[in-house]
């Protein structure tokens, strides 16, 4: 249904941005430069951006009319073939700016969707977002019919498009049944083979970060994989996992994932659980952060978001800083390493002070290799959880009001769980 063909020629694009209360204009401006970089990674070329200022969006145009109006006159002598919004837009105001520009419309979300489409190589990843375009796609079904309408209106085009419509809805809501079920076999496999791994008692490393952030640079590095390392956004899409031993003899399974984006969809995340449930059910995470890019701290707290939806913020974390080669300013490095103790700076791309990373891993995997033994009364129920959520358990076992646990755990929890040692 959503067949990827290659473009004969090149989109023209205008990208347009709201700066709305809460929104300051250098936030506004970091937004659409990225928004840029999509558009450029999807095959746009992009032409010109508009921004105007409102308090909120208005809910026919998102804009305002007068300015809707005022940019499709600026379209004459451009040949423009798409208008892209920063925001996600509603069905009626797709539908509205469509009518009124008499261009293709796009929102962030289809803009990401589109590049993920583009991007996926496995069937895993085909079928994941597949489900998140058909996601978008069913509340906007509506808008996609306005053509019968159009056509000749009046008598004779009610009926028939109100059914072909509940037609289609139908064959969508169908095919969204029947691509979950196929991923929930695919969260099954991927199960089984964590069970797998699990049997071999080799702790899971995650490797997470803001898209472009130099994540499959560094797997390559540390593993010598031939994963796609390119200088764009969501270069990788499908998860791989490589074994890494480590120079203390530790073996060590490293997951390259996905990048993460401020304004992620919500259906992208809900789509690629299957595969980011790599992400929650890691026992480290390696946090990897653009330290060359201007704004890395957003890039910091996007990702942070979205490790918190995938309910494993809080879990062991390793933060390395990434592209010290292409800074301008060296200072920043201790300035960073400071704010985020036990943080490592590299460069993935030149292999420098990659030694000081493979001792960090080291130093964060020294308590896996002691077994931890607790006991634990039933009442610290969600310090159990904590066990179970940030360290692996080996054995439990109930004796009375208390939970009998074998575990491996970081150092700053088996420190809070001193009272309760064996």
């Amino acid at each position: 249904m959503f067949e990827v063909r290659p473009r004969k020629t090149q989109e023209r694009a205008v990208l347009i941005g709201l700066e709305k209360d809460g929104v300051s204009k250098w936030d506004l401006r970091d937004s659409m430069e990225e928004l840029r970089e999509l558009a450029n990674s999807a095959g746009a070329e992009v032409v010109s951006t508009v921004t105007q200022k409102l308090q909120k969006p208005t809910a026919p145009y998102y804009i305002g009319r007068g300015k809707a109006q005022l940019i499709k006159e600026s379209f004459k002598d451009q040949q423009i073939t798409s208008v892209i919004f920063d925001d996600e837009l509603s069905p009626a105001q797709g539908r509205n700016l469509e009518n009124l520009l008499s261009r293709k419309v796009l929102d962030r979300t289809q803009l990401i969707l589109d590049i993920f489409a583009q991007r996926a190589r496995s069937r895993e990843g085909r079928l994941q977002i597949e489900l998140a375009q058909l996601q978008y796609l069913l509340p906007r079904l509506t808008r996609m019919w306005n053509h019968l309408s159009r056509q000749t209106g009046g008598i004779g085009t009610r009926g028939p498009g109100e059914t072909q419509l509940e037609v289609d809805r139908r064959r969508v809501q169908e095919r969204i049944a029947r691509l979950e079920r196929e991923l929930e076999g695919v969260r099954k496999v991927r199960s089984v083979q964590r069970q797998g791994r699990k049997r071999h008692q080799w702790p899971v490393a995650a490797v997470v970060g803001y898209t472009n952030a130099g994540k499959s640079t560094l797997l390559n590095l540390l593993t010598g994989a031939d994963l796609i390392a390119e200088d764009k956004l969501f270069a990788t899409l499908d998860p791989t996992t490589r074994n890494l031993t480590l120079p203390n003899k530790q073996r060590l399974l490293l997951t390259d994932t996905v990048g993460f984006l401020r304004k992620l969809p919500h259906t992208l995340i809900e789509s690629f659980k299957a595969t980011l449930e790599e992400v929650s059910q890691a026992d480290l995470l390696i946090h990897v952060v653009d330290l060359s890019h201007p704004r890395v701290d957003e890039h910091i707290e996007s990702v942070n978001n979205v490790t918190k939806e995938l309910g494993a913020f809080g879990k062991q974390t390793l933060v390395v800083f990434n592209k010290i080669d292409a800074l301008r300013n060296d200072e920043l490095v201790e300035i960073y390493k400071k704010r985020f103790p036990g943080s490592v700076a590299i460069s993935a791309r030149t292999g420098a002070r990659v030694a000081t990373l493979v001792q960090a891993l080291e130093d964060e995997l020294g308590s896996w290799r002691l077994r931890s033994r607790f006991r634990v009364p039933l009442a610290e129920a969600g310090l159990i959880a904590e066990i179970h959520r940030i360290g692996y358990v080996i054995e439990l076992h109930y004796e009375d009001e208390f939970a009998l646990i074998v575990a491996h755990v970081p150092t700053q929890l088996e420190q809070k769980l001193g009272r309760f040692a064996i």
